[in-house]
């Protein structure tokens, strides 16, 4: 399914004209005025992307942006989630220019792009966030067990319990379910324990947060899926997000330098690293093939 079909990113022209061309001379509201203020310590976005000679991108069901660190394949997604109004949860490195910048993009070709409500951006402080989420209930969970071991003891040690107003009518009960069950410590607690543990590793987490946050009939951005993740969960969520390509209506747009990702089937990969910025297949990027060169040079150790 293509909900996105193209991408218009302005060249050194336009982006100079965005610049300097301000229409309300003088005022705050003049671009030429906001870039030659001496307190903007750059233009971000603008900059960006016609050092590598990027002004068009086509999109497939899959397409990823792969390449290092600085490569601009982030801000890309982020160009994209600001021009669509996709849904997000975290904030991102932004500057008073990024409107400015949005407003020269175009979208397939000018068209109005159809966009699904539950389409969204999914970035790695999402991913983060939920996991410190999960850690935060695990740690409520544990005090909540302390103090119904306390409790536990403390009523038995009491002999006893004189309720002194309606806020205690849980406690009361509580007391009299463990005196008529004669209740050990631990019964006691996995009764009354308000919430189970949440025992899944980080790259568990994450790997559900994926499979949960991602529906039928959207379109999503992926910010490197594969932090936290190991190998073989980065094996799982390749195949979880063919088939939500192929069977379930999903468009996915991904950055990433992860070669497992990279080698999902039919994608269609651009080398943000390359100058121009060109399509390839995943076994040519230069990141892969150090990874193949290095495996190769260390063939005889697998045959030990």
């Amino acid at each position: 399914m293509l909900y996105l079909g193209s991408l218009q990113l302005p060249d050194d022209g336009a982006e100079f004209t965005a610049l300097y061309g301000g229409v309300h001379e003088g005022t705050v509201h003049d671009r030429n005025y906001k870039y030659t203020m001496t307190c903007y310590e750059n233009t971000y976005p603008f900059g960006v992307f016609p050092k590598r000679e990027l002004t068009y991108v086509e999109f497939a069901p899959i397409t990823i942006f792969a390449g290092g660190n600085g490569s601009g394949k982030s801000t890309l997604l982020n160009v994209i989630a600001e021009k669509l109004e996709l849904s997000r949860s975290a904030p991102f490195n932004t500057t008073p220019f990024f409107r400015d910048y949005i407003k020269e993009c175009r979208v397939n070709d000018g068209g109005e792009p159809l966009i699904p409500r539950g389409s969204r951006i999914i970035t790695s402080d999402d991913v983060f966030q939920s996991i410190l989420k999960n850690r935060r209930i695990n740690e409520e969970r544990d005090a909540e067990r302390d103090a119904l071991i306390d409790e536990y003891w403390g009523r038995r040690k009491e002999g006893g319990f004189r309720m002194q107003s309606m806020e205690e009518l849980d406690a009361l009960k509580r007391y009299n379910h463990l005196m008529r069950k004669k209740a050990t410590p631990s019964r006691f607690v996995r009764e009354y324990l308000s919430r189970p543990a949440e025992e899944a590793s980080n790259g568990e987490c994450a790997l559900k947060f994926f499979t949960d946050a991602i529906g039928e009939d959207s379109l999503y951005l992926l910010d490197e899926p594969e932090n936290s993740l190991s190998p073989v969960f980065q094996v799982q969520l390749a195949s979880f997000l063919l088939e939500a390509a192929r069977f379930y209506g999903c468009q996915l747009v991904i950055a990433t330098h992860s070669p497992i990702l990279l080698s999902i089937r039919g994608a269609k990969i651009y080398d943000m690293d390359a100058c121009p910025v060109t399509t390839t297949r995943w076994t040519e990027l230069e990141n892969v093939r150090l990874l193949h060169d290095f495996f190769r040079e260390h063939e005889e150790d697998f045959d030990t």
